[in-house]
């Protein structure tokens, strides 16, 4: 990767990335939080993945050679934009480099699985698990604490992510801090038990392959 010129630009919260069919360049997100997401036939917005700094978003388009999703910047985001065939002739060129984005794409369908299953989960356990995954993916690139984040995500946010609405969102963190599980300040999610909430929440960070 070092091979590549990476310029990076800010982008605005709330803002595109990327919109389908775009397909000429795999965004790096290298600051901030951004999501995948669809828009549906009644124009809601449904979340379908969030991307933390270090994630590669699309590599592995589709056999069109587009994606079928939006990109967009959910707070502040520095972005780097590495045309495709760049990164697919290092890929070529470097096996190390191949393996990682095999890795990448098979981490996220692992991950796509996960967040599947997690919508047959009440509404409580649903957030929970978004939480113990954001503390552990940020634990990962050195962004989090042992036990709290820096966390400047909506409530409509969390709404559009966990398919439920901003009213029961707000129902749902008022619960989780009443059990004790979360303690929320400006912009800090702090979990007091971490080994409680990932119970609550049925968590095994398995899915997300960072061990090693």
């Amino acid at each position: 990767m070092r091979e590549l010129t990476l310029n990076p630009r800010a982008v605005a919260p709330r803002r595109d990335i990327a919109m389908p069919p775009a397909a000429e360049s795999v965004h790096l997100v290298l600051g901030g939080i951004a999501c995948r997401y669809k828009i549906l036939l009644d124009g809601t917005r449904r979340i379908v993945s969030y991307l933390l700094p270090g994630d590669l978003c699309d590599v592995h388009a589709s056999a069109s050679g587009a994606a079928d999703w939006s990109i967009g910047t959910l707070t502040p985001c520095a972005i780097a934009d590495i045309p495709r065939e760049r990164l697919a002739e290092l890929a070529r060129a470097h096996p190390g480099i191949d393996r990682a984005l095999r890795w990448i794409t098979l981490t996220e369908l692992s991950t796509a699985r996960e967040w599947l299953a997690n919508d047959s989960r009440p509404a409580d356990r649903r957030i929970a698990h978004l939480f113990c995954e954001l503390l552990v993916r940020l634990q990962a690139v050195d962004l989090a604490g042992d036990s709290s984040i820096d966390l400047r995500l909506s409530q409509v946010d969390l709404a559009d992510t966990a398919g439920i609405s901003f009213v029961h969102v707000n129902r749902v963190l008022q619960s989780l801090r009443a059990s004790g599980l979360i303690v929320s300040g400006k912009h800090v999610l702090t979990v007091p038990d971490v080994a409680r909430l990932r119970a609550f929440a049925e968590f095994d960070p398995g899915y997300l392959h960072l061990a090693g």
